[in-house]
């Protein structure tokens, strides 16, 4: 994947769109070297983000190729961040876009479900005009992954949340979600929650559950 002012473009068959998870589990390299035992234990109709930057590019590859497998076993939704050769090598359900590649991309092609990375408005409004269908808004609560960044707090991710739906975008929260968090979370309306550690909360907010809304 190129940097900015490149078009987005994801080739391969155009598929059939599918639902929008309402569970994201985002693997992190150094808090979880092996995400697979993780993802097995995620309830069917869930989705996992792949990240795992820091790893090399064989290695990368060939995790996210068993990743996939599993996903396709498991009937689970896949992303892939950052890399849309990646996503596009191991049959990703769709491509999860960091803050920085939302500066000038057009539209992406295909039915793929693109998500990005946001921080504020001004990336909401980013990741609309790129062709994004979802934001994952972060952080919403302190967490470990970010140590130091000042979290949005409930109000402040409602708001944010707002504009992203005005603008046709699903909403997810990310940062510090775990069950005691997340009760903080249910009056605001959203399609649902990505964690990387937050098991507990993944256990609770099952997609058959009520109280997860776009």
């Amino acid at each position: 994947m190129k940097r900015q002012g490149r078009t987005l473009a994801i080739p391969g068959r155009r598929r059939k769109p599918r639902a929008a998870p309402r569970l994201l589990a985002v693997t992190d390299l150094r808090r979880m070297a092996d995400p697979r035992p993780m993802i097995e234990r995620l309830p069917r109709g869930s989705g996992v983000l792949f990240r795992h930057y820091e790893l090399p590019r064989a290695a990368r590859l060939q995790l996210a190729r068993q990743i996939a497998a599993l996903c396709r076993q498991r009937g689970l939704f896949l992303l892939v961040a950052g890399d849309a050769p990646l996503a596009q090598a191991v049959g990703a359900d769709g491509l999860h876009l960091p803050e920085w590649m939302l500066h000038g991309r057009r539209r992406p092609r295909g039915g793929w479900l693109v998500t990005a990375a946001a921080h504020n408005a001004a990336a909401i409004a980013r990741a609309a005009r790129g062709g994004a269908a979802a934001v994952l808004i972060s952080p919403v609560f302190a967490t470990a992954s970010h140590p130091g960044a000042k979290a949005l707090g409930p109000v402040r991710f409602a708001a944010l949340a707002a504009q992203a739906r005005r603008r046709g975008l699903l909403v997810y929260a990310l940062g510090g979600i775990d069950a005691a968090t997340l009760k903080r979370l249910r009056p605001v309306p959203k399609t649902g929650i990505a964690a990387i550690a937050g098991m507990a909360a993944l256990a609770e907010c099952r997609p058959d559950r009520p109280g997860i809304r776009r």
